[in-house]
């Protein structure tokens, strides 16, 4: 009976003495390397490993929006490629991971931001992303239930709409790409964890577990919030990273209301309606740096005051699930990808903030292509880690975020 139950990844494999390639980390970026390294790249003897299971971190906590118009020229290709890729691989992982392209509509407060958007805009189109600028009175067309009133507390002047954008099942992409490496031999390893990285004369050999050790050369470190912690600790290099707690969470199933996706920096909130019916919202985060998964009542509150005050018709709904995780925020708000640079052998993927599951799937191909050929792709090479030493941010976004060696002996790892 319980066999119809059995995960669409296969049995547990018994960890072999040695693999081409482990990487860490059983998320949506180390599943899609991982898928895109066995199918794409014929690398198939390689492990994932994940000290829980699969999709326990970002993964699972993310409330699954997809968009690709970014700000900067680095970006913006990255985000469009990662959106264009998932109907091709709702093909050819032969899994329904329910994407659908409802736009997203960001709200826009002043004239300055208005302007702003126009910068967004011209970037966008600039790179073939289909992205406009709109007014309040065409908003309110498009959503009925937007509240346009000019009494509110942040009024609205308009919007950047983005017809591409929409969301995606998280769940769902976690359990294809899973499904999909390990039917090209990928080894899923979960409740496995990796103790030490091993390094001799300048290259990856090795890397110890809880449950023996794995002979390799080549690691790609893609641990969501927790990779700058293993980074330091197990191999003694610091990255640009803080890490900060970031809230959503979810209302009880509602008649069809929010035909787009809706986000306002001015509200710290954004809004989607998922296939159950759901609203799921989200954007606050926590100011200070830790590594914990707790929500809070301010949370709550504040997020319930904005989502009404744009959305008059939500007041009395009642809100059935909360949660939390983990953002891995560099100092320009983009990614470090970045290889057989300061160890041959060793790869990292992080420090996506709360951009990670936009990209997914493009990170995905991409890392994979690095790490098979050991030549880096054109379009990852502004997202090394050098930049930061050479002053060269990328400037999607400023962080302020603090970062250091004590803030890393005190993470769980």
């Amino acid at each position: 009976m319980l066999d119809r139950y059995k995960p669409l990844w296969g049995k547990p494999p018994a960890l072999r003495q040695s693999y081409d390639a482990v990487i860490i980390g059983g998320g949506l970026h180390g599943l899609a390397t991982a898928y895109f390294l066995a199918r794409h790249q014929g690398m198939q003897n390689i492990a994932v490993i994940e000290k829980k299971y699969i999709g326990f971190g970002g993964a699972g906590r993310n409330t699954a929006i997809v968009r690709a118009n970014q700000r900067t020229q680095e970006n913006v290709p990255l985000y469009k490629e990662a959106l264009d890729l998932w109907p091709v691989l709702t093909k050819e992982l032969d899994y329904n991971l329910m994407f659908f392209n409802c736009g997203n509509l960001n709200l826009l407060h002043s004239e300055a931001a208005m302007n702003a958007a126009r910068m967004n805009i011209a970037s966008a189109q600039f790179q073939g992303v289909e992205s406009h600028l709109i007014d309040a009175k065409t908003c309110k067309e498009m959503m009925p239930a937007l509240n346009i009133a000019e009494d509110i507390t942040y009024p609205i002047f308009g919007a950047m709409y983005h017809p591409p954008g929409g969301i995606v099942r998280h769940d769902a992409v976690v359990w294809g790409l899973a499904k999909g490496a390990a039917k090209y031999g990928c080894h899923i390893h979960q409740q496995t964890e990796v103790t030490g990285i091993n390094v001799e004369n300048g290259k990856i050999v090795s890397v110890d577990t809880d449950r023996g050790k794995i002979n390799t050369p080549r690691v790609l470190l893609s641990a969501g919030g927790y990779s700058a912690a293993i980074s330091f600790h197990m191999l003694g290099i610091k990255l640009p990273i803080s890490v900060l707690n970031i809230q959503a969470m979810v209302t009880q199933p509602l008649k069809p209301l929010l035909n787009h996706v809706i986000s306002s920096g001015a509200y710290h909130a954004y809004a989607n309606q998922t296939l159950k019916g759901e609203i799921a919202t989200g954007a606050h985060m926590d100011a200070w740096p830790n590594y914990t998964t707790q929500t809070t009542a301010y949370y709550i509150r504040h997020q319930a005051q904005a989502i009404t005050e744009m959305l008059p018709c939500l007041k009395g709904v009642k809100f059935m699930r909360h949660w939390s995780g983990l953002a891995d925020m560099t100092p320009d708000m983009a990614p470090i990808m970045d290889g057989n640079n300061l160890i041959e052998g060793y790869f990292m993927n992080c420090g996506w903030g709360y951009f990670g599951f936009k990209s997914c799937t493009a990170t995905g191909k991409y890392m994979a292509q690095f790490m098979a050929t050991g030549e880096c792709p054109e379009i990852l090479k502004p997202f090394h880690l050098g930049r930061y030493a050479e002053h060269r941010l990328l400037g999607e976004s400023a962080a302020l975020v603090t970062y250091s060696p004590d803030h890393y002996r005190r993470a769980v790892v």
